[in-house]
């Protein structure tokens, strides 16, 4: 029996760039950055001096204050992004069976806020504590308190795969949907990677970019790349049976056709091209999608001079000679690395591009890479029919994920209208 159709319906983000789906948009197709100096706390002793900071965020517009009060700032996130799908897809939940909505949430949950709970145990003891701190730091919480404030009662879990797994949760909802274990799912990711901790961590092993501009600090692809920018924020995608969807007269925005996984086995920071070229040749064989079809890659492309050297070689592995004609771009260049959130915000960023027919850039983009030769569509959106969109996402130490996104409707070569694969 032939898989259901998995449709997007509606779609919610927070990111650097702005706090709703289309001001995030017309900033990636303006080729404008949302990165900028960091304000959350002091990087005077930090060598790294830039990220992509959420502004203007108020999290009383998207849930009561009580709520607020109860959980961590990605949390937070999630519960905006996840209200702004709802909304975008027109879903009414107390019209539907509420143990067939389910959500997949990918995070790295609040472990920052240990830092200072850590300091208050050593110093004032364990009966000071904050009594809610599972809750607000622990990953499964983040899809936990989704499904409450929603009333969500369907498949709920997060999902960490580093980098991969903002694209890993889609993929897991995917194939929720297709074996019948929901109607719905409102699945992404949400992440607060700009902190003390992480920025200190990630800076201290020479992995994010120490540019003091902060406009021309991630340069994916470009000769003089010098590391990957952290960013924060969050984005959700309300994926329906088409069925389900048709039913209810949802807006379909685009199908998501198929996923791919694959890991390394290879080096705990180093990625494998060859790996990486399987997770893409695994999502276009589930999408049934054959790798002249594809029109644009949403590239992972982090601005590191081992990432975006693989990608490019994998690229040239599953495409050959094709490679040199499909466009390929990183949101990244504009919003940082979301990390655990990075591939539902490219995800979202991808339906668009299906949806509108505009491939935002890679901005920054100056001098070219030997190494890194394809078309990266420096600078400048480009309006370009895109029926299937490959995205990918990679994860340090080794786990990739890539999803295949679909113009939904497309004409055939025939003329007729395709819903399926």
């Amino acid at each position: 029996m032939p898989y259901p159709e998995i449709v997007v319906t509606g779609l919610g983000a927070i990111t650097p760039l702005g706090l709703t789906v289309q001001e995030y948009w017309q900033g990636l197709i303006d080729g404008r950055s949302g990165i900028s100096h960091i304000t959350k706390f002091d990087v005077s002793n930090y060598p790294v001096k830039v990220a992509g900071e959420v502004k203007g965020f108020d999290p009383t517009k998207y849930m009561d204050i009580k709520r607020v009060d109860r959980t961590a700032l990605c949390t937070q996130y999630a519960i905006a992004a996840t209200r702004m799908a709802l909304t975008s897809a027109g879903l009414d939940t107390s019209k539907e069976k509420p143990e067939r909505v389910g959500v997949i949430i990918a995070t790295s949950g609040a472990m920052d806020l240990l830092i200072d709970q850590g300091e208050i145990l050593r110093n004032r003891g364990p009966m000071r504590l904050d009594p809610l701190l599972i809750s607000k730091v622990s990953p499964s919480m983040v899809s936990a308190i989704v499904g409450l404030e929603f009333g969500l009662k369907g498949p709920n879990s997060s999902l960490n795969s580093a980098c991969a797994s903002g694209s890993d949760a889609l993929g897991t909802a995917l194939n929720l949907l297709r074996t019948g274990h929901a109607d719905v799912m409102a699945a992404g990711g949400a992440e607060t990677q700009v902190n003390p901790l992480a920025i200190g961590i990630t800076g201290r092993v020479g992995a994010l970019s120490r540019e003091p501009d902060p406009k021309k600090a991630c340069r994916p692809f470009d000769l003089n790349r010098c590391g990957m920018v952290y960013g924060e924020g969050a984005a959700i995608l309300i994926l329906e049976t088409l069925e389900h969807a048709q039913r209810r007269g949802a807006p379909i925005l685009a199908e998501l056709a198929g996923a791919g996984w694959s890991f390394d086995a290879f080096n705990e920071t180093a990625p494998d091209p060859a790996l990486e070229a399987i997770a893409m040749k695994m999502a276009l064989k589930d999408a049934g999608v054959a790798p002249e079809e594809v029109d644009y890659i949403n590239a992972h492309g982090t601005g590191t001079k081992l990432n975006d050297a693989a990608e490019t070689k994998a690229i040239k592995l599953v495409f050959g000679e094709q490679a040199y004609k499909i466009p390929v771009s990183s949101n990244k260049s504009m919003i940082g690395h979301l990390a655990c959130a990075a591939g539902a915000v490219e995800a979202v960023a991808a339906v668009m591009t299906v949806k509108e027919g505009i491939i935002p850039p890679t901005i920054n983009y100056e001098t070219p890479d030997p190494e890194c030769d394809l078309d990266y569509v420096p600078n400048i959106a480009r309006r370009q029919t895109v029926n299937t969109c490959l995205s990918n996402s990679f994860g340090m130490g080794g786990q990739n994920c890539c999803i295949v996104l679909k113009r939904f409707g497309q004409a055939d070569d025939d003329g007729s209208k395709k819903f399926s694969r």
